[in-house]
């Protein structure tokens, strides 16, 4: 073997090894550049001027203008702060910043976290500060818990951030419902009616998982099943081995973790977990099974899995309800109260582009006296607003903004059509509030301090009923319960109904004939019907039922009356669903019960009897919360405090010698951004070669106003190569031998841009963008001349610079409008739209416009999805310089699949791999694409074959396109035979395809396509695309 072979073979592999970084870091600088393409946007619609605390152990921002609510927020997280430093036995090393926003509709506009925040999420801790953020919720109860839920967070991230490395904690280790469970059970406790709903269930449907079902299974709540696991394990062994249980498992993994600190493992432990929850549950669900009042309406069977928050109309015919039966979202239906028949979607954040998302975890809607208009809160431009629908006409017909009550819950109309009541949330309190339809005042009804909740009109509309919260200091009793109160509208005087005293009693609704108050408690430690009977405070049990009338919350709407009918509609949970149940007044099975008698044995998380000591229990059971003295609290002034947040674990540097050149490699990424988020800088610096391939970018983004707006910098290198072995002569002694010489050639060319760009959102769907760029480019051309004797010895080699190229430049200006509401499946969007109007203009080395208008749209029929996009994409003008830039080419596999096998003559026909490539190209381009998607394997709701790893889908499409350049001809005509050199034609392709989801990183596309132009079905082409479905 020639030795000249083997070197040639080994430079080939080094050359790939050093091109190949710079390649990879072009194409993820292309990838960031374009991300936003599409994609949802977190609008700024306010700016928030944030003050801050100093406490003992925190920096509390925040913009509350209610002094109460502010120093009873700084004692509860003082307070959370030392019920948990007890059980971690740890501490914060510095303050730990708590970000608090007065209500759920500004925290969604929070620059803390990058991503959406939906309605379900009550508050965040993020691991790069560990910042708490959240907003003040709904309730005082709420608050208090969420508050102490994420301080379990801090407390983790804590740990994992800030132990010594040489313990070797992982997060990866850490199932999801061991997190959130234990932040669950250290804010809630065992004695849990709503989790312990969710534990009845499970036994009674035959579906308590196993702990490795809870690790690998979506389909099991981590928070629910997590706290009753948390439960189990502090009473049966004591509060003490939580933390060696979590530290082990963060070490070791949950198996092992199991088997050293408690002496069983996973599966034995998953064996006495459900073992304890049968024992305990046994004597509330042996030898019963539940008997509904009145007729199923809504289930899963034509509605979803979730179907929630039921309002019937007064009249009884209808009901109003969300519902996720279209799968990805969750919309507002009517339904038939009778049949249960869907009729129509009355609104969807789909169809509606202006609205962020509804508010319909903890709020339902209302009905006008006369049954046709139904109004319900949303969100939008900020804040929550009513919005009124025609129910006949499917029109929003108004949007009601109230003025000064930025967040808004549960409106209720009143019975002569001229009110709207309503909890609202004041700078961070929840009271009642009026709005007036005719003349648009609002006037507040309530002043207090702990919540007001859930108003219900009587159907004189003399009375208000609501829920009240109360805050007791009583040891052994619940901090937070919910009493029942009625308001008289004529003197606006409030009666205490003192219903079960300690117990959780909210959805007051009046029956038909004004007499009696329906309402929903937990006072048996179960989720019932109760009615109060207004003339002598006679208190009746309606339900027994095993599991529990309940929305996804215990704050959830889930009782509904009709004024005109004795009627009432709820929501009933059974078997991981909420279905949606009818019945008559009259036909429940009625019993007086003790208005004074609480018994939460039954929502209690087994075992009942520790047999360990359990120090949660009772901490939670008798908090009292002192206030801190004075000089420990005090107020600075704000400061972004600017600083690095992350920095790449792979960071690295390498250095490598040769024959040839030395070599050095590494890279580092850096994050840095203030407190709230508002300022951001991301910087990436990458060496891969000599000094010259030195490459790197630095980003900045201001996010602080409703206009983002923000500057990147980057020098990047991009290398090519060629190399080739010619015969040559060097000089030895006085005179000149032949040799050969392997020449190595590099070519650099070098890239340094200054971008500045902004965005508008008008909502999370839309969108403007406005950019400019500045790029410079110049070249270095080294070649290095390897001189080997004609037998293969090497004799040295000598390297020179040669003449480079001129450089240049180019600047670009653009201006974009982007819509975005489309909801994906497992590799492409199954339903919604997209679209992207952009216009360009380059200036410098050429001077021509560009124009690109990119529309899809997805229709969701279930369970297949129907896909549409049509695009254009073209340069227009600049007539002296569209012959220097390269042509739009349409066989890309994102743009037309199976065009791979084409010729470079220009010799056109319908013979197999005769197509002139040439046909694919020019300076405008237009495609259009039809695919029929359908999921194949994945999550059994949404794919034909179930899988928890493998999922695909299966597409059939049709992808058809023209490009042409100014002076073509464009003519129209299947068999390219019959075209001229100077004439475009459209082509068409169809074919099969599936996409392959690998493990959320990369979706994989082979296909198998019929060129029509190109041999038609004589001549099948396979291709591989490598991105997800347009």
């Amino acid at each position: 073997m020639n030795p000249m072979n083997s070197y040639i073979r080994d430079l080939k592999f080094q050359m790939a090894r050093f091109v190949l970084p710079a390649t990879i870091l072009f194409l993820i600088t292309q990838s960031d550049l374009n991300a936003q393409y599409f994609g949802r946007t977190k609008p700024g619609y306010s700016n928030f001027n944030f003050s801050v605390l100093q406490t003992p152990h925190f920096e509390i921002y925040h913009y509350l203008r209610n002094d109460s609510l502010l120093k009873t927020l700084v004692r509860w997280s003082e307070d959370w702060y030392d019920i948990h430093r007890k059980t971690f036995a740890d501490t914060f090393r510095i303050k730990n910043p708590l970000i608090f926003y007065n209500n759920h509709a500004d925290f969604q506009q929070t620059n803390t976290i990058s991503g959406l925040i939906s309605t379900g999420t009550g508050g965040v801790t993020e691991s790069l500060k560990n910042r708490v953020i959240l907003p003040v919720a709904p309730t005082m109860s709420q608050t208090d818990h969420t508050l102490g839920h994420e301080l379990v967070h801090a407390f983790q991230y804590n740990m994992f951030l800030n132990s010594d490395s040489s313990k070797l904690y992982s997060l990866k280790n850490m199932p999801l419902w061991m997190i959130e469970g234990m932040a669950e059970y250290l804010s809630i406790g065992s004695e849990d009616p709503n989790t312990a709903m969710w534990m009845r269930d499970a036994l009674v449907s035959n579906d308590f998982p196993t702990l490795k079902k809870l690790s690998d299974e979506s389909k099991y709540f981590p928070y629910r099943y997590g706290q009753a696991f948390w439960a189990m394990v502090a009473k049966t062994w004591g509060d003490s081995v939580i933390m060696p249980l979590f530290k082990n498992t963060a070490r070791y993994g949950f198996d092992a973790a199991a088997d050293s600190v408690l002496g069983f493992n996973e599966k034995t432990l998953s064996g006495m977990w459900k073992s304890a929850m049968e024992l305990h549950f046994k004597p509330y669900l042996e030898n019963r099974k539940d008997s509904l009042a009145g007729r199923m309406v809504i289930s899963k069977l034509n509605g979803g899995r979730v179907n929630i928050s039921p309002s019937v109309s007064p009249d009884g015919k209808y009901i109003a309800f969300f519902s996720e039966r279209n799968l990805f979202t969750l919309d507002l239906f009517l339904a038939d109260a009778a049949t249960g028949r869907i009729i129509k979607k009355l609104s969807s954040v789909v169809r509606n582009a202006d609205i962020d998302d509804f508010n319909f975890i903890e709020s339902s809607g209302t009905w006008s006296p006369d049954s046709r208009k139904f109004a319900f809160v949303v969100f939008t431009k900020g804040s929550n607003r009513i919005a009124i629908v025609d129910v006949r006409r499917e029109k929003r017909m108004n949007e009601i903004r109230i003025s000064g009550v930025p967040a808004i819950f549960n409106p209720a109309w009143s019975p002569d059509g001229k009110k709207i009541a309503f909890t609202g949330t004041v700078n961070g309190v929840s009271d009642l509030f009026v709005y007036d339809l005719t003349d648009g005042i609002t006037e507040k009804l309530t002043h207090d301090m702990p919540s007001n909740i859930h108003p219900a009109w009587s159907p004189d509309g003399r009375y208000l009923a609501f829920s009240q919260e109360v805050i007791s200091n009583l040891p052994g009793r619940r901090r937070f319960f919910f009493d029942l109160a009625i308001m008289d509208m004529k003197t606006r005087d409030i009666r205490r109904l003192n219903v079960f005293p300690g117990a959780w009693n909210v959805n007051p609704a009046f029956s038909s004939d004004g007499s009696s108050v329906f309402f929903l408690s937990d006072a048996d430690g179960f989720r019932n019907l109760y009615k109060f009977q207004l003339n002598d405070g006679i208190v009746n049990k309606l339900t027994d039922y095993l599991t529990g009338i309940s929305g996804i919350t215990p704050f959830s709407p889930a009782l509904s009356t009709a004024r005109e009918k004795a009627q009432v509609v709820y929501t009933y949970y059974t078997n991981n669903t909420y279905q949606i149940w009818s019945a008559g007044e009259n036909q429940f099975r009625e019993r007086t019960v003790d208005i004074s008698f609480v018994n939460f044995n039954a929502g209690t998380l087994p075992p009942v009897q520790n047999t360990a000591p359990n120090r949660t229990d009772y901490v939670l059971a008798n908090r009292q919360v002192s206030g801190l003295p004075a000089d420990t609290v005090r107020e600075i002034p704000y400061k972004p405090r600017f600083k690095l947040d992350y920095i790449s674990n792979n960071a690295s540097i390498g250095i490598s010698t040769g024959m040839y050149r030395n070599n050095a490699g590494g890279s580092i990424n850096m994050i840095f951004s203030d407190i709230l988020g508002n300022s951001q800088l991301y910087s990436s610096l990458s060496l891969n070669g000599e000094i010259y391939d030195f490459g790197g970018q630095t980003v900045y983004m201001n996010q602080k106003s409703k206009i983002k707006w923000g500057g990147a910098v980057s020098h990047i290198p991009y290398r090519a190569g060629s190399m080739f072995l010619t015969l040559d002569s060097i000089k030895y002694g006085e005179s000149k031998i032949p040799v050969q010489n392997l020449v190595l050639d590099y070519v650099r060319m070098f890239e340094d841009n200054v971008t500045g760009f902004a965005y508008y959102p008008l909502s999370q769907n839309r969108r403007f963008e406005a950019g400019f760029s500045m790029s410079w480019y110049y070249y270095r051309v080294d070649r290095y001349n390897n001189y080997y004797s004609l037998d293969g010895i090497g004799l040295g080699s000598r390297h020179e610079k040669l003449d480079a190229p001129s450089g240049g430049n180019y600047q670009q200006i653009s201006l974009a409008y982007v819509e975005d509401n489309s909801y994906f499946a497992m590799t492409s969007p199954f339903q919604g739209h997209r679209l992207r109007y952009e216009i360009d203009k380059y200036f410098g080395m050429v001077d021509f416009f560009t124009a690109l208008a990119d529309y899809r749209k997805y229709f969701y029929l279930k369970p297949f999805s129907l896909a549409f996009r049509a695009y254009h994409n073209g340069r227009y003008g600049g007539a002296g310089t569209l012959s220097s830039v390269y042509p739009l080419y349409l066989g890309y596999p994102w743009l037309i699949r199976g065009y791979e096998r084409i010729s470079s003559d220009n010799e056109g026909g319908m013979g197999l791999n005769s197509f002139d490539i040439s046909r694919l190209s020019g300076q405008r381009a237009l495609v259009a694409n039809v695919e029929l998607r359908m999921p194949f394997t994945g999550p059994e709701r949404l794919a034909l074959i179930k899988s928890k790893f493998l999922l695909t889908d299966l597409n059939l499409f049709i992808d058809g396109g023209l490009a042409w350049s100014p002076g073509d001809r464009i003519v129209f005509d299947w068999n390219p035979a019959n075209a001229s050199f100077d004439q475009k034609f459209p082509v068409y392709s169809t074919g099969v395809s599936i996409r392959i989801n690998v493990l959320g990183a990369l979706v994989l596309e082979p296909y198998y396509a019929f060129p029509l132009q190109n041999g038609g079905f004589r001549n099948g082409v396979f291709g591989l695309n490598f991105t997800p479905g347009w």
